[in-house]
């Protein structure tokens, strides 16, 4: 008897989990919009867009900011990667991905690193912004002025890791752009994004993007995405006999699918981009905030002398001559 009741459970539960897979996921993932760009990494030159300039939703793409910012914070000293940071309630609370740390719990800024870039763990990427500037408030302005300088006109930051909130959103061609700057400005943390897996301290993790790492060949880089208001997101790149060509999808359907068209792309941008270029690296936003710097005081100095000028020359003193002494 309960062999017989147990039966019409075990298939009603099979029919709700088929419906769900069939038809509810695709249904959710379908409504992410597509969009995609093609760059030549060497110069820039754009080789194929679609819906380039849509703002959609970035998911963990947004992690590449979150390591750049954390790169350039390393580079400017303000902190080391072996400094050891204490895990907040809020990081140790981001839901997954996540690394698994616990509230108090100390460890390393290299691990974090690691995890965010290879695990894409959101309790990592949240952890690295409170190190460096206090909050996530604080380090999602400080991401955005980071893009500005970029001129990712089309971004805006309200997170480290990508969870989808109000007005968390990017471009393809941004996240391209920011791909860029990723493998030119520091090409020492670069190779991170090629690693399978790696030892982020409290647990061995593996690459979210080994799939394409393993599958096309030239490839080395470098972030997945996923939430179900993005789809299936990824910047990729991969170099060939000297060239170098940065592809991006939003809105992909599944990883299978979305590494496919990856994987097309790459091999539209080898198709398309000469064999022979000149190598014109991105500009680091350092040297664009102090290029600026040097144009407003520039500016203000100018503006400080007009005001001061003209003046009217001082009046002169009118001296009797004296008569010269007979010698």
């Amino acid at each position: 008897m309960k062999v017989r009741h147990r039966q019409p459970a075990r298939y009603g539960l099979f029919i709700f989990t088929a419906i769900w897979l069939i038809v509810v996921l695709p249904l959710s993932v379908r409504a992410a919009p597509y969009a995609a760009m093609v760059m030549d990494a060497r110069n820039g030159e754009v080789l194929h867009s679609e819906n380039a300039d849509t703002r959609l939703h970035p998911a963990s793409l947004t992690k590449m900011m979150t390591l750049y910012v954390a790169f350039q914070a390393i580079e400017r000293g303000e902190i080391s990667l072996d400094t050891v940071v204490t895990i907040s309630r809020e990081a140790a609370a981001e839901p997954p991905s996540k690394l698994g740390l616990r509230p108090g719990q100390k460890i390393k800024l290299r691990y974090l690193i690691r995890a965010a870039a290879i695990k894409s763990a959101n309790d990592a990427a949240h952890a690295i912004g409170e190190a460096i500037e206090g909050s996530e408030a604080a380090y999602a302005r400080r991401m955005n002025r980071t893009a500005a300088a970029m001129g990712m006109t089309r971004t805006t930051f309200k997170n480290m890791h990508g969870l989808t909130a109000d007005g968390h959103m990017s471009t393809a061609r941004d996240m391209t752009i920011l791909g860029r700057h990723m493998l030119y400005d520091f090409p020492e943390y670069y190779n991170l994004f090629s690693r399978r897996s790696t030892d982020a301290g409290i647990a061995h993790v593996n690459n979210t993007n080994r799939r394409l790492l393993d599958a096309y060949r030239g490839a080395d880089g470098i972030k997945t995405g996923y939430t179900r208001a993005a789809g299936f997101n990824l910047v990729a790149s991969a170099e060939r006999g000297g060239t170098r060509i940065i592809a991006t999808v939003f809105g992909g359907r599944s990883t299978v699918s979305r590494n496919q068209r990856v994987a097309e792309l790459l091999d539209l941008g080898f198709k398309k981009a000469p064999s022979r270029v000149a190598l014109r690296k991105p500009v680091k936003p350092d040297a664009i905030a102090y290029r600026h710097r040097w144009l407003w005081l520039l500016m203000t100095t100018s503006i400080r002398r007009c005001r001061r000028w003209p003046r009217k020359p001082p009046p002169r003193k009118l001296t009797r001559c004296r008569p010269a002494r007979p010698t």
